[in-house]
């Protein structure tokens, strides 16, 4: 049950960050401390609603679609696919891969992630996704 509820609370706190609203989102899911390890995002509740807000301000009409979700222990992994319309009207694709740790309470403590530019040609014709 709480894995369960592990997975859907990462996959509404990303999803709500994503589209617009990060302070909602660390008011509901996250814990007392936060722990970033993202090199670009400030450490810390506020680093995280600092980078997202600007997020949603430079790329309004990004979107995301959640490929797998993996669960073990306390740990919840994402894999995603991201669309982010540029200013230039060129569209570039992403590949991420979040991975959150939640505390006893169901919440969400910690952040690792890796991003990747999709490339516009492969050696093969498999999805990164």
């Amino acid at each position: 049950m709480i894995l369960s509820a592990n997975k859907n609370n990462a996959i509404a706190y990303y999803k709500t960050a994503f589209e617009g609203n990060p302070r909602q989102a660390v008011a509901d899911y996250v814990g007392e401390e936060y722990i970033q390890h993202n090199p670009i995002v400030a450490g810390g509740k506020s680093g995280f609603i600092e980078y997202f807000e600007r997020m949603q301000a430079e790329y309004p009409n990004k979107s995301i679609e959640f490929k797998r979700c993996i669960i073990e222990d306390d740990l919840v992994a994402l894999h995603t696919h991201q669309v982010w319309h540029n200013a230039d009207q060129t569209v570039d694709e992403y590949v991420t891969m979040d991975f959150f740790r939640f505390d006893e309470l169901g919440k969400i403590v910690e952040h690792w992630d890796s991003i990747q530019l999709i490339p516009k040609i492969s050696a093969n014709s498999n999805k990164m996704y």
